[in-house]
This record gives C-alpha cells, structure tokens and sequence, in this order.
C-alpha cells in the first residue's frame, strides 16, 4: 500500500519500533535496541508477529495478533499501540492509545517515548512527536526503528531530505529491514526522484517479493509516471500473493481513472466493498467512488457515496471520523459553488466533534479547521472582508502551535486572498509555502503565475497538476481544469 499515513494516527505511526524484551534483550538483538514491557513470553511473540505484518502495511491482518497479544497480557503497552495504529476506525484509535498513555509509567523510557509521540500525534502536536522519536534515537543510535520512526515523523512534515537521512541510516543498521526502503521510494518520490524511487522499490521487492506491498507500492510510482498498464499488472502480483489487499483495488481503480476509464474504476472499488473485513477498509470503497464521481462533476452522486461512509461511522459511534466526513461533503459542495450548503456541512462537523467522547485537543483541532474551511468559503464567495477575518482568527490560533499542516494551510489562505486582491506575485510565493503534495495547490500557483504574466511558468505547473496521477482526492477537484490549462485533455 502507500507509505505509512500523514495524517495524526501516521504522526504516531511505525508501531512497532522496538526489537527486544528487557532482561531477555541480548536473545534478540543486544541492549541497544528498545526494550519491550510484558509479563507475557506468549505475549510478546505475538506482538512481534503483529509487528511484522504492521511493518509490511498488512495492519488488519497485523491487529488480529496484537489482540492476541493483549488478551494475554492486558497491560502490555506497545501493543496498544499496535492496536491503535492498526484501528479500522478512529474511535478505536484514540481509545486504544489512551489505554496505552494510562501504562506508559510502567513502561522503560523508550517505550514511553513511543506511547507519548503516539499521544502527541493523535493530539496535533507535530514538534513534540518530533521531540520524542529524537530523544528515542539519542537512547537507541543502533536501533534501526528509532530512526525509521524519526523519519517517518520528518516523512510527515514534508521534510523530506530529513526522513532519507533516517531511513538510510535504519538500512545501514539492518540492511534486512524492509519497512525503510518502501518509505524511502515515496521521499524520493515526492522529490520527483523517480529513478531513485524506482531502485528503493525494488529493493524492498527483492527484500520481501513474496508479500505484496512492495509491488503495490512500485505500481503507485509507476501510476505517478502515467505508466497505467503496467501499473496495474504490478497491482495484480500483489493482489495473486494476498487477494484481500485492497490497496492494490485502490490503485487500480485509479490506473482506470487516470486512463479514462471512470466506469471499470468504480467497478474495481465496488470489490473492496465486497471483500473489506471491516468498516475501515469498506469505507475506502465509498471515499474513492464519491471522488471518481468529483473527477466527472457528478457532485449528488459523489455526496451519496459520502453519506454511506457518513452511515458506518455512525454505526461505529466514531463521531470523529462523522466530522471528518461532514468537512469532506463541506469541501465537495464548496468547489461545485454550493457555499451555503458547504457551510452548514462545515458546522454540522463542530457540533458532532464537540459532543463527542474525544480528547479536548481533537476538538480543538476541529474548531481551527472550521475558522479555515470558512476562510475559505469567504474567498469563494468574494467576501474578502470576511476571508480576512477568518484568516486572522486561523492564523492566531496556529502560529504558536508550529504545525507544519496547518501552517501550510495558512499559506494557501494568504495565497488565495492575494490572487483574489490581483496580487498574484505575492500569491505566487503564498502557494509556494503552501501543500506541494496537494495538486490543488499546485493548480492555484499555476493560476497564480499566469495572472503574473508568467505563462511559461503556468503551463509547467498546471502540466504537473493535470498529470498528478496520485490518491489524492483533492486531485479530482482540479484535474480537468488544470489540463485545460496546458490545452490537454484529460480523456
């Protein structure tokens, strides 16, 4: 599948970043590694079995051993936070990394570390994830998954020459471990370092050819290069080793998309919803159907498809998960012109969010998106009186929090107010301080750049919005008019 998550539950991803039990470390691997807390021999070995699959991204097959794990051993820590970074459901994340949180003082204190990064993460507290998976290193320079999981932090932030740095290092302690490899082909990816992409994926192929994330993560690279045909044969070796691997239905649904072929891309993600072995993986059925439908502008269509997901959240009685998809339906109105609706999807997301059962700190994070959905919203109905003031409340709310996401997002308000005030060079340089994994963004600075009178640089931006061939659902709001930039088509 992709690499690991950048969202709060991948802040505190890499679950299994420890290789040695205690006293019994010098069996398996010497003093040097991350100790493991259990008072259970069963336990840990099913632990380490889960940690295995997780590391390989086989997270449902992974959870059913760090269940195991923690039937056997109820106080056992890390695999809470197995358990919490292999939850269908975000619910079942937050409440598996508080029970881990409550066991943290019983724990050695590179475990600790792990558990408190998860807690920041899950918090929206990106320096200090940082801060914890550092001091974890600084303990343990020999373990390879302290600095896979620092890197995985800087992977993240974007900071991508940060996180090669630490998955090179963790492939030079053990150059056996996979899980660098399949991370360092999506850095040098994002990097548009193909060539160096394609020789990690590889790598991580000849490491483990007989399991089937490494092939799904070389067909993602060569969807990125527009190589669907082969994209998709790659997606079919790792679905012959693991038929429920429903990443690769993912991405091949998309080489679909991407080739023109809406149709048989929606009849792909109709499988997973057939074979998902839970909420989560059958919610991602409806997440990619509602978004081939945004690819076509066929908005009600697209927010039926939502509203599915809407329903088995509810039946989940994840009301974190129902925000997010209430500020999903939000954006999908916003950008077919439908701004009242899309305003009272964003607050009907606060309401459900604050009434919920989850940490201050994740509802706090709602209402911050809120003041930038609205800033938003401002900006697309010309009210740039309002956009100001909504971006002046979003900006004294994240500025002292340094998070580099929501950050990001402040540079994208600024930009959008600046193009729409006709100050499209500072807008240009707003935008390039913005996502540069978000090929919205990339459409607004190639608008930008044209309204600056730079065509050329229009035309090369657009052309690699048009071309993004990536997961991205934000892609299906900008392809088509980025292609008409360039003067392409996107059938």
């Amino acid at each position: 599948m992709r690499s690991l998550r950048l969202t709060s539950r991948a802040a505190a991803c890499a679950l299994a970043a420890v290789v040695a039990l205690g006293a019994a470390a010098s069996a398996r691997g010497g003093a040097d590694k991350v100790p493991i807390t259990t008072s259970s021999d069963e336990a840990r070995d099913l632990y380490l079995k889960g940690r295995d699959l997780a590391e390989k991204l086989r997270a449902t097959d992974a959870r059913t051993f760090y269940e195991r794990a923690v039937a056997k051993d109820p106080d056992f820590a890390l695999a809470h936070i197995g358990l919490a970074n292999t939850a269908p459901t975000t619910k079942a994340f937050i409440d598996s990394v508080a029970r881990a949180v409550a066991l943290a003082g019983k724990v050695s204190e590179g475990e600790r570390h792990i558990i408190l990064a998860a807690d920041a993460g899950l918090k929206g507290n990106a320096p200090a994830v940082v801060s914890h998976y550092s001091d974890l290193v600084r303990l343990f320079p020999n373990d390879e998954r302290a600095h896979a999981l620092l890197g995985n932090a800087y992977f993240g932030r974007q900071e991508y020459d940060a996180a090669i740095k630490e998955f090179v290092k963790a492939t030079a302690i053990n150059p056996s471990f996979s899980q660098p490899y399949n991370q360092l082909g999506y850095a040098y990816r994002f990097l548009d370092r193909f060539a160096d992409a394609e020789t990690a994926f590889k790598k991580y192929i000849e490491l483990i050819p007989g399991d089937p994330n490494p092939h799904d993560s070389y067909a993602e690279l060569l969807m990125k290069m527009g190589r669907f045909d082969e994209s998709i044969k790659a997606y079919e070796k790792a679905l012959s080793l693991d038929p429920n691997f429903v990443a690769s239905l993912v991405g091949i649904g998309h080489d679909h998309l991407f080739a023109g072929r809406p149709d048989e891309a929606r009849a792909t993600f109709s499988k997973i919803d057939a074979i998902a072995r839970n909420s989560g993986e059958r919610r991602q059925a409806h997440f990619w159907i509602a978004a081939s439908y945004v690819h076509e502008g066929a908005t009600d269509k697209a927010l039926a498809e939502l509203r599915t997901n809407y329903g088995l959240a509810e039946a989940d009685h994840d009301a974190a998960t129902m925000g997010g998809d209430l500020v999903l339906m939000g954006d999908v109105l916003r950008e077919a012109g439908r701004l009242d609706e899309a305003a009272k999807k964003y607050d009907e997301s606060v309401a459900v969010v604050s009434a919920a059962q989850v940490p201050d700190e994740v509802k706090a994070g709602n209402r911050r998106n809120n003041a930038f959905e609205h800033a938003r919203l401002a900006v697309a109905a010309n009210d740039l009186a309002t956009a100001k003031a909504k971006t002046a409340e979003y900006a004294k709310q994240v500025e002292s929090r340094k998070a580099p996401f929501e950050l990001r997002q402040l540079h994208e308000l600024n930009g959008s107010i600046a193009l729409a005030e006709k100050r499209a060079s500072a807008a240009v340089q707003e935008f390039k301080q913005a996502n540069q994994q978000d090929p919205r963004i990339l459409y607004l600075t190639a608008v930008a750049l044209r309204e600056a009178g730079d065509g050329k640089g229009a035309a090369a931006v657009a052309a690699k919005a048009a071309k993004f061939n990536g997961l991205s659902f934000n892609y299906a709001f900008v392809r088509s008019k980025a292609a008409k930039m360039v003067g392409t088509s996107t059938e």
